[in-house]
């Protein structure tokens, strides 16, 4: 039976015998320190003092955007239970960090909003990386060379040197621009009022009362200072050429870098696709303390997030079962009811929250729980992921022939492009081309993680390097009849390959590997076609995967703002699920140092 309810009725259909929620409970207000957890805990002692009583909330999936609706709704006073397949540390942030392999899901953290890491109370040790950037040339080509740092003279000296005037006088303009947009962009991101809410569905079919999600133009109109909104819509709906077009560089080289970067990251897009500009928009809202806009190494490893997330959710009261995943949404009348584990048992709740890609929570629910339009808009974002991830342990460190001496380029991430001026556009427009076609492109985009020498440790007994390369494009299937079982070896032989045109001899230095293609990274985390962001970051806003599908609430990647480490679809999640039930939720943002003027 389809799920039409709001929550309000699976609430009353739940009737009283779990009645520890109901709107006239005491809430603490505007607490977001240790005083407001201690206040959620003593809520929560005070519901369940009676006895053993069943869960409020069941959240299918450790991820980092279930830890954090986890932690909100358990401070809330809510009994809320935790679902997780993996035995290990779950979520694709959290696979083991030694080397050699499993390697690491996630090598960086960008994107989340400060004031959801002060509001979760949440210490992370993180290290900015400086210089962040390194864009080499290779062995016997032009020499030339970029460092990205916060020695802007430096950097001055070397666009000049090596490109331009126009070039950096370019960067100078776009930097400033995107600096003005996280300012006035950024804090949009926690704010559910404006991204939450359930598609539109037919006539006939009842969706929540909150308000729909924002769409681009409305987030311009009440957001973005006056004289950026059109360059942000053009931004949001346009292609990343398009956006770098805008600012007058003449190098291709600097494009294209920028491009892959936070263009083409993660996304099943190139160089002119309509949505490569709103890609480039997420990977560009850092606002953490510190990073000037720069993604941060997490000592320890990304997995630290994870870990300190599940303790924090932990501390407030829920419970966390991993090795048991959930099989399917127990589904009653018109509403989710619980979810059917593994094993069969069945655990009964008043909301399941999913943290897993939208399509695995349409397939625990059923696609009959959901009416026809609604499956066909979800049908159309479904996408291939196009990223692959080679892990690497080396014995040394790669001395770069257009940069021998040590200026802290192996602290960076570091681009290796498929040409030199003049024909390196070439070069990135043919490798997504193979990739539409199935075929494993000669010279994908490649970006160099250099861990080890940032956190020194991340390392091994025998003191080895941690690295990785992540490429962008490849592609999910293989055409011709091959397969990555029998392609994947010699295609990382390749890629290293690739590094020796840059830094001749490092393929020598690699001592170990694990590769994640996206069929891998299908299998490894669950996620569906191995889409690392669970729906293209081309789609934005409103365009989005909504929090609250027909009777479930989603806090997937697929939702706003978009994939990556955010932990905003948590939050977001969270505040809708409380919007329904009528309750007012216990914590206020922290006031964002930002806003347009």
């Amino acid at each position: 039976m389809w799920l039409r309810a709001s929550f309000k009725t699976v609430a009353q259909a739940a009737g009283a015998a779990a009645g520890s929620i109901t709107a006239s409970q005491p809430l603490a207000s505007g607490a977001s320190g240790l005083g407001g957890a201690a206040a959620a805990l003593a809520r929560r002692s005070a519901a369940t003092a009676a006895g053993s009583a069943p869960p409020d909330v069941l959240i299918v999936g450790a991820g980092h955007n279930g830890l954090v609706a986890a932690t909100l709704l358990a401070r809330q006073g809510l009994r809320v239970e935790v679902y997780e397949e993996k035995d290990i540390r779950p979520g694709a942030l959290a696979i083991s960090l030694t080397i050699p392999p499993p390697g690491a899901g996630a090598y960086l953290l960008g994107v989340m909003p400060p004031e959801l890491l002060q509001l979760l109370e949440l210490d992370l040790p993180l290290r900015r990386r400086d210089p962040h950037y390194f864009l080499p040339s290779p062995a016997g080509g032009s020499g030339k060379y970029l460092l990205f740092g916060s020695d802007r003279g430096a950097m001055r000296d070397q666009f000049v040197r090596f490109f331009s005037e126009e070039d950096w006088r370019a960067d100078q303009a776009m930097q400033a621009e995107l600096e003005a947009l996280r300012r006035d962009v950024g804090p949009t991101w926690l704010q559910a009022s404006a991204a939450a809410g359930c598609w539109r569905l037919a006539p006939g079919h009842a969706t929540s009362s909150a308000a729909e999600p924002a769409s681009i133009e409305e987030t311009a109109e009440r957001h973005v200072r006056p004289a950026l909104r059109s360059a942000f819509v053009d931004l949001c709906h346009g292609s990343v050429a398009d956006y770098l077009a805008r600012f007058g560089f003449r190098s291709d080289m600097l494009k294209v870098m920028y491009a892959t970067t936070d263009g083409f990251s993660g996304l099943n897009g190139g160089w002119d696709t309509p949505g490569t500009g709103m890609n480039f928009l997420v990977h560009n809202m850092c606002r953490l303390p510190g990073s000037d806009g720069t993604w941060m190494v997490v000592e320890g490893g990304m997995g630290v997030v994870t870990q300190r997330l599940a303790a924090a959710a932990r501390h407030a009261g829920a419970s966390i079962h991993t090795g048991q995943a959930a099989s399917s949404i127990l589904l009653e009348g018109r509403a989710a009811a619980g979810i059917v584990t593994g094993d069969g048992r069945e655990v009964r709740a008043k909301a399941v929250v999913v943290n897993a890609d939208p399509f695995r929570l349409r397939t625990l629910a059923g696609a009959a729980a959901f009416p026809p339009d609604f499956n066909a808009r979800l049908d159309g974002m479904k996408k291939d992921g196009t990223t692959m991830k080679v892990n690497l342990a080396l014995k040394g460190l790669p001395t770069f022939a257009c940069l021998p001496e040590d200026r802290g380029q192996h602290r960076t991430t570091t681009h290796l492009l498929p040409g030199d001026e003049g024909s390196v556009l070439a070069g990135v427009q043919q490798a997504f081309a193979d990739v539409q076609q199935g075929r494993l492109p000669e010279f994908p985009t490649i970006e160099i993680y250099w861990q080890t020498t940032v956190d020194p440790g991340l390392t091994d007994a025998e003191g080895r390097y941690s690295a990785a390369l992540f490429v962008q494009w490849v592609p999910y299937a293989l055409a011709g009849g091959s397969s990555w079982e029998a392609e994947e070896a010699g295609y990382v032989r390749h890629l290293l390959g690739l590094l020796d045109r840059f830094a001749p001899g490092a393929s020598d230095l690699v001592v170990d590997t694990f590769t994640l293609t996206p069929p891998a990274i299908e299998r490894y985390f669950g996620i569906t076609r191995g889409h690392i962001h669970h729906i293209d970051n081309s789609l934005g806003f409103a365009d989005r995967f909504p929090y609250r599908t027909p009777g479930l609430y989603s806090c997937s990647a697929g939702t706003h703002p978009g994939g990556s480490v955010v932990g905003c679809a948590g939050h977001n999640a969270a505040a809708a699920l409380l919007s329904d039930l009528g309750l007012q939720q216990w914590w206020r943002l922290p006031a964002a140092a930002s806003g347009h003027p």
